[in-house]
């Protein structure tokens, strides 16, 4: 299982990788694996402000459906497109072309709840 260093996490099984006030999100390996192949990524919240931990879209797998949680407050300002077609490059470069969404956070504080590597892989038993 892979979890890039570089990275931040959630206990909600997403990562989150900073590049200035841009946050790119996806789900990590581990979650992807638990989920099983996946094979519709739904999020309709694009242009939204919404808060922390609030739901902005659903992950669907063969036999399960999951929420996505918003790691930041802020601006969803992109949706990955790519993932209406391509729903399975979640699973196969959950880091890469399977990543989700874009955020604008707005609250830099909030940064400080994310976790790092070493955590998150505290939190999955690794």
């Amino acid at each position: 299982m892979s979890l890039p260093a570089d990275l931040k996490y959630t206990k909600d099984h997403e990562w989150v990788r900073i590049e200035g006030d841009i946050a790119t999100v996806g789900i990590t390996d581990f979650a992807q694996g638990e989920l099983g192949d996946i094979v519709y990524v739904e999020v309709e919240t694009e242009g939204e402000t919404l808060d922390k931990e609030e739901v902005f879209g659903t992950v669907e797998a063969v036999k399960t459906v999951s929420d996505l949680f918003l790691p930041l407050t802020g601006e969803i300002v992109e949706f990955n497109a790519d993932l209406e077609s391509e729903p399975e490059a979640v699973n196969e470069d959950p880091y890469g072309k399977g990543w989700m969404i874009k955020i604008k956070f707005s609250d830099e504080s909030e940064l400080e709840s994310l976790l790092d590597v070493a955590a998150y892989q505290e939190i999955i038993g690794g």
